[in-house]
């Protein structure tokens, strides 16, 4: 059975265990996405979407496309401008299609991102929090330093010397 998905503004046509290329998805590989503007299914028309029907995918990868220039000349002007762009992309695996409001299967791959250690949190936590403060060679010598006059208070005290 195949479906028609809509996506990143573009309409896709899939089945299961598809592997294609869409615009960034957020989210990292492994983790399970669901697609629920489903255009069509098998030989049933949505209008827009089909109800109750639900396209499930794995994130294989993040990934960019290729460079694309896009240079311009004015010719006898001396007027060039070049410029360059790359789209994200987001590597997807279609799981399997739902219709009649089912759930997904749970699959060892949605699981993944919930099994993260506590301890494995603590230690990315940490480089954050000690970046943020000052070494303590750094707050010494704030603390030395002398207290800096306002600049009336400096010109009034060269007035009465003068």
């Amino acid at each position: 059975m195949f479906a028609v998905i809509k996506t990143g503004g573009k309409q896709y046509r899939v089945a299961a265990n598809d592997q294609f290329e869409i615009e960034r998805l957020p989210g990292e590989a492994g983790d399970s996405v669901s697609f629920t503007e489903v255009l069509m299914v098998g030989s049933t028309i949505g209008a827009p979407f089909v109800a109750g029907a639900t396209v499930v995918g794995e994130i294989v990868e993040q990934t960019r496309g290729p460079k694309v220039i896009s240079f311009k000349k004015r010719r006898r002007q001396n007027s060039k401008r070049s410029r360059g762009h790359r789209q994200d992309l987001t590597l997807i695996r279609i799981a399997e299609i739902l219709t009649d409001g089912k759930e997904p299967s749970a699959k060892a791959p949605a699981a993944k991102k919930a099994d993260k250690p506590v301890a494995d949190a603590a230690l990315d936590a940490a480089p954050k929090k000690a970046a943020k403060t000052k070494p303590a060679a750094e707050t010494a010598s704030d603390e030395a330093a002398p207290a800096k006059k306002p600049r009336a208070a400096k010109k009034k005290a060269e007035g009465e010397e003068a």
